[in-house]
């Protein structure tokens, strides 16, 4: 590598020297050879290459050939103008290629240069141009798609940093090729001003300094000097078309020419009819059957070799398919894959498609992606891919949401109706089919869009049925997030925090706590619906609280305590007071007597009539407090929290249960309730 960046370096310096210390004929020969396989070289990477960031340095190369070929230019230019000569190369070019004529060398010149500076350069300039216009306006979209597809879990952080890398690589390759190509615009120009210097400077050096004939000057500088055009212009010709093959490789499977052949001959049957067009232009013109019938016939061939190809390739596909299908059902790994069970399903009957087909305008699996940035945001949990299918065992407007396999929740919408749920008081003129919203569980109505204006108008609630579909998934995946939260999961949250605080996570884990103890925890949050999002403030906690309990719910009592200020905010809001139903004295009293001591923690043992009488004393509170609008909070000791809400989690499991210690001391709390079993 040390000598590899020493030679380039010296290569530059001598190309500065050639343009200042005159060369001998026989090592511009040799100079020129190298530029001419440079730019064969330059080509042929071009061609091979499958998108233009494999070759990003070309721009920079382009400027170095550039100023190979001018100092080639100077020099060749002062060797035929001081000594009469420039070489074999150039002298063969002059006279065999050109057959000897300045005319023809010159319209030959000409053309070359014409080709290069009118169709190559400017298209490719053109071409480079609008590419780096279009790719710094595409950036913010692609920025938006990565950190979309981080956010839903799709690509790992590694991944989405060497993506925003690549967006920015290729927005710098083409503001370079940009500017590079340039070069070659400049360079076209530069060789048309150094023909013709060598051209006027060769007739009047040659007829006063070396007393030459206007005749003889003319035959011998002006060849000498086409033929160091042609010299010129052939490489650059060559560089200019891979300045166009750079650039123009939008998308590509494979190197240029297996592109070629295999999209070009993609389609066999058309060879037939070019084979027929060439044959009639053979039999209706003058033409003749001479050539066109030779190409004719070798396109038809062709085709029929492509065709009979295509055929072979085709049913040896199929033979390889059914093989593959026959040995999977024969493997015993195929009787294995059946146990793979998705953690979360939505399945739909073929009524409600419309509203996961994007090109019937559905957006659900945008919504999707929403939802799962939405759980990661509130809960801190990366929600698994969510697996949709259509089921044809379904209604058609029926939809089922399934956790590992099973159902836990279904409900059959009216497409072209909205959901609208009252605001508490009914109003007679808004009509329309009773129902249940699925999310929460609220009494509603599916009313037409004619009624839409005059329900929102009398306070309704409404939403439409994508909505209703995304609510009630977000809200089942939140009342299911604990089961969703597994040891793996739990191990990747672990690792994420790893990143910052390695500490912590070097004396917690697994000295102090394994991760299933950890899970555990977890899941006790997530089933009463905290958030583990400050998941450092959690393992903090559990590293303390680990040297006196391994009980995960005395583990998890201790986080809720450390979490008091985001537990109150969540309950209290932004106002300073909390409306609570407490437990007396003597009704706690009874449930602390019925708490008895396992090896594997506290649990509760109370008498079926006790616990059918608790269940409706807490009833008649929250039901209270239901109609008077309050959210119903239950609000016990920190040593029989979990007790009570283990109680009444049967009956009412989004009841949320509170401590002293879970509430900030400057929050006033208002007892609304008292559960009294006395």
């Amino acid at each position: 590598m040390k000598w590899t960046d020493l030679s380039v370096l010296v290569g530059i310096i001598l190309i500065v020297m050639m343009m200042i210390i005159p060369l001998p004929p026989w090592l511009l020969d040799i100079l020129i050879f190298i530029n001419i396989s440079l730019a064969l070289t330059i080509i042929l990477v071009a061609m091979n290459t499958k998108e233009p960031l494999q070759f990003s340095i070309f721009p920079s190369l382009l400027l170095v050939t550039t100023l190979f070929r001018l100092a080639l230019n100077v020099s060749t230019t002062r060797s035929i103008l001081s000594i009469r000569e420039a070489g074999q190369i150039i002298e063969t070019f002059g006279s065999f290629v050109v057959g000897g004529s300045p005319v023809i060398g010159f319209v030959v010149f000409l053309i070359l240069v014409t080709i290069q500076f009118i169709v190559i350069t400017k298209g490719a300039e053109r071409v480079a141009e609008v590419a780096a216009r279009f790719t710094l306006d595409a950036m913010p979209g692609k920025q938006m798609s990565i950190d979309a597809d981080l956010n839903a879990g799709v690509i790992t952080d590694a991944e989405a940093r060497e993506r925003r890398e690549k967006i920015e690589r290729e927005a710098d390759f083409y503001g370079a090729m940009d500017g590079a190509s340039k070069f070659i615009k400049g360079d076209a120009i530069a060789s048309i001003v150094i023909l013709m210097v060598n051209i006027i400077g060769g007739f009047s050096i040659g007829m006063i300094v070396h007393g030459m004939s206007l005749r003889e000057a003319a035959s011998l500088f002006t060849l000498l000097s086409i033929g160091d055009g042609l010299v010129t212009q052939i490489p650059a010709l060559l560089i200019s078309t891979a300045t166009g093959i750079v650039v123009t490789r939008a998308a590509s499977d494979g190197n240029l020419g297996s592109d070629i052949t295999k999209q070009l001959f993609a389609y066999p049957k058309m060879l037939f009819v070019v084979a027929a067009v060439i044959l009639a232009l053979g039999l209706l013109t003058p033409i003749g059957l001479l050539i066109s019938l030779p190409i004719a016939a070798l396109m038809a061939l062709g085709g029929y070799v492509l065709l009979q190809s295509e055929q072979k390739e085709r049913q040896e596909s199929e033979d390889q398919q059914e093989e593959a299908e026959a040995e999977s059902i024969r493997s015993p790994e195929s009787v294995m894959s059946l146990l793979t069970v998705d953690p979360i399903e939505f399945e739909f009957g073929y009524g409600l498609i419309p509203l996961a087909d994007v090109k019937q305008g559905g957006d659900l699996l945008d919504r999707v992606i929403m939802i799962r940035r939405q759980c990661a945001l509130e809960m801190g949990m990366i929600v698994p891919v969510i697996r949709i299918r259509d089921n044809i065992q379904l209604a058609p407007n029926e939809y089922v949401i399934k956790i590992k396999g099973n159902e836990v929740a279904r409900y059959t919408l009216m497409l072209d109706h909205y959901l609208a749920m009252s605001p508490g008081v009914e109003d007679p003129s808004v009509q329309g089919v009773e129902t249940t919203e699925p999310a929460f569980g609220l009494p509603a109505l599916w009313i037409a869009e004619t009624v839409r204006d005059k329900a929102e108008q009398a306070g309704y609630t409404v939403v439409d049925p994508p909505s209703v579909v995304a609510t009630h998934l977000t809200e089942t995946i939140k009342r299911h997030m604990h089961e969703l939260l597994g040891r793996q999961e739990t191990k990747s949250l672990i690792d994420h925090v790893k990143e910052s605080a390695p500490a912590l996570i070097e004396e917690l884990v697994p000295d102090k706590l394994s991760i299933g103890e950890i899970q555990k925890v977890l899941q006790n949050l997530l089933r009463e619906k905290i958030s583990i999002r400050d998941l450092h403030t959690i393992l903090e906690t559990l590293a303390d609280a680990s040297q006196f309990s391994k009980d995960p719910n005395v583990l998890t009592e201790y986080v809720r305590q450390a979490l008091a200020r985001q537990i109150t905010r969540t309950y209290a809001g932004s106002g300073k007071e909390v409306k609570v139903i407490t437990l007396s004295p003597d009704t706690e009293k009874q449930v602390a007597d019925h708490i008895q001591q396992s090896e594997r923690g506290s649990f509760l043992a109370m008498e079926p009539s006790v616990s059918q009488l608790f269940y409706q004393k807490v009833s008649e509170q929250v039901k209270r407090l239901t109609d008077i609008g309050e959210q119903p909070i239950i609000l016990t000791s920190p040593a029989l929290r979990t007790h009570v809400k283990q109680l009444v989690e049967r009956v009412m499991p989004d009841l949320p249960v509170l401590s002293y210690n879970e509430l900030e001391p400057q929050v006033e709390i208002k007892s609304v309730g008292v559960v009294n079993l006395g």
